[in-house]
């Protein structure tokens, strides 16, 4: 029986056995079921009952399930039409997914099958329905979001205050932040507001071109200067002349590119390769790297003149896990850009999608955020997506996130060091709990955990015993308790002290709220979002 108010069934089909069985079957469950012999009669029914699920028949004499599932979708958007064909083929598949229905069936039916996704369409429906009445609503407008820069966070708004501050100016800007952060964007934008709009923009990824071929991209070559120069070409440098020109990744050019950027800078001339002659050029150069360029610096492998010149204005781009109050605007623009660029039908997010979406991680940044954005916007079902919609790692609390950049062995640089409220670039973001932990008094949180990590002592880890009941808590002083603390875990755990009490006090925390990831949060004293990125970082299921 349905858990509550008859859900309303629609079936289409020219043969009337099945629409007698599937009546039967339905009406049997607490469902309310209408019929139809025919696309065109099952049309007129779908646009005055609006039901909440569709059964439609793919082969029909008349009008096809195809075109009938068509027109359905125009006068009953929120009906799930589940596609019933004797022919499972790779194409009716297709089609179906294509024009919107929710599934396909293959005829004969399996009736636990039939059951099973009419519960599963009934809640997809009810779901939209309750985006209708509590849905996000976009707070900006399409002119809002000319520039490609979304949002209204601090982080964000001191960004936008130093692109006014460089934008009027000819100095060279540093854009430095996570891969994935926008920075290209941040170069546009500063193009866009300064005296040189009127020229040219020129961007080149120094991480996607040869180190034989960067010369002559960025400063041209003259005809037979090497092999397959067949003529004469004008490097990025000349073509950019009045003009801004952006060079991505920069930490990864070499040496002698490297020297001749930095005659480019200080001169305001170049030479082709194979040239003899200089030519002056007017470029504003910006760059951008995810790279530390300080440490690269102190190992020779980044000319330090260069840096001191590129590094005339800095603008640090934070991840969005550091503004994910923006989250739901960017979503907001990335859907408005869908619907313009493909047509997308999809405008809204559900707000159970919406917080998943705002409570996770994003370790690919704002370009992991449009990925997941356009997948889920072509696997919705009607104009929202929803919680189902999205990614396991997102959808469901507790799944193992997306893998995190791997890092590059290199300290962050001052400009991008973790606040309080973010793991360190120490690697403790990825790395294992350093033990399984076990208790000796109370019950074990294994039963929400997710793959213990293995021990880092030979001993098997104990937490904090229970105090025997002869044991006076009142006469053990903070001190004590510390010296207790630290002298039992020192002795068997090698390292990471503080990783390991962390875990714990996570542990006993949620143990002790019953679960309760707001009441557990506060006393730690942390934001809702920043635990449930601690319980994943320490493999907790909760």
């Amino acid at each position: 029986m349905c858990a509550d108010a008859s859900p309303q069934i629609l079936i289409i089909d020219d043969d009337s056995e099945i629409l007698y069985s599937l009546d039967r079957v339905l009406s049997s469950r607490g469902y309310r079921v209408s019929t139809a012999s025919s696309g065109e009669a099952g049309i007129a029914v779908a646009e005055r009952e609006r039901p909440h699920v569709i059964f439609l028949d793919n082969r029909m004499e008349g009008m096809s399930g195809l075109e009938t599932l068509q027109h359905i979708r125009s006068v009953s958007a929120n009906s799930m039409t589940i596609l019933m064909t004797a022919f499972g083929t790779t194409q009716t598949a297709i089609e179906a997914m294509k024009f919107g229905a929710f599934d396909y069936i293959i005829k004969p039916f399996d009736i636990k099958k039939v059951l099973s996704l009419t519960e599963k369409a009934v809640q997809a429906h009810r779901d939209l329905a309750a985006t209708e009445r509590n849905q996000y609503s976009p707070v900006l407008n399409s002119d809002d979001y000319q520039e490609g820069l979304v949002g209204s966070s601090e982080p964000m708004q001191e960004v936008f205050k130093i692109i006014g501050q460089v934008a009027a100016s000819d100095v060279t800007v540093m854009v430095t932040g996570e891969s994935g952060t926008g920075k290209e964007l941040v170069a546009r934008c500063i193009y866009q507001h300064s005296h040189r709009s009127s020229g040219p923009f020129m961007a080149v990824n120094c991480a996607a071109i040869p180190d034989n071929l960067i010369e002559s991209e960025l400063f041209g070559h003259e005809k037979g200067s090497f092999t397959g120069a067949t003529q004469q070409r004008l490097g990025k440098f000349e073509l950019c002349d009045g003009g801004t020109l952006f060079l991505d990744e920069i930490g990864d050019m070499a040496l002698p590119t490297q020297t001749k950027i930095l005659r480019a800078l200080q001169e305001g001339e170049i030479q082709r390769v194979g040239g003899t002659s200089t030519i002056k050029v007017n470029v504003r150069l910006i760059a951008a790297t995810n790279k530390n360029l300080e440490h690269m610096v102190e190992e020779g492998e980044f000319r330090e003149d260069l840096y001191y010149r590129l590094n005339v204005m800095r603008i640090r781009l934070p991840a969005l896990r550091e503004r994910q109050d923006d989250v739901p605007a960017l979503i907001d623009f990335m859907l408005q850009r869908l619907h313009k660029d493909r047509g997308s039908r999809v405008r809204r997010v559900s707000s159970e999608a919406m917080q998943r979406l705002v409570d996770y991680t994003w370790p690919g940044n704002v370009r992991e955020l449009e990925n997941v954005i356009q997948r889920s916007a072509v696997l919705a079902q009607g104009d929202t997506i929803l919680a189902k919609d999205l990614p396991d790692e997102i959808r469901r609390p507790g799944a193992t996130p997306s893998p995190t950049r791997k890092s590059s062995g290199t300290t962050k640089p001052p400009f991008e060091q973790p606040t309080a409220e973010e793991p360190s670039a120490d690697g403790n973001a990825t790395s294992e709990a350093p033990a399984a932990q076990a208790e000796e008094a109370a019950p074990t949180p294994q039963a929400h955990e997710a793959n213990p990590a293995p021990a880092t002592a030979t001993a098997e880890p104990a937490t904090f015993p229970a105090p025997s009941p002869g044991l006076d808590r009142s006469a053990i002083d903070l001190d004590q308790a510390l010296d207790i603390l630290f002298e039992k875990i020192r002795a068997e755990v090698d390292e990471d002290i503080l990783h390991y009490i962390e875990r714990e006090m996570i542990v006993r925390v949620l143990r002790e709220t019953g679960g309760n990831q707001v009441k557990a949060s506060a006393i730690l004293g942390i934001t809702r979002a920043t635990l449930r990125k601690r319980i994943d970082q320490h493999s907790l299921r909760w």
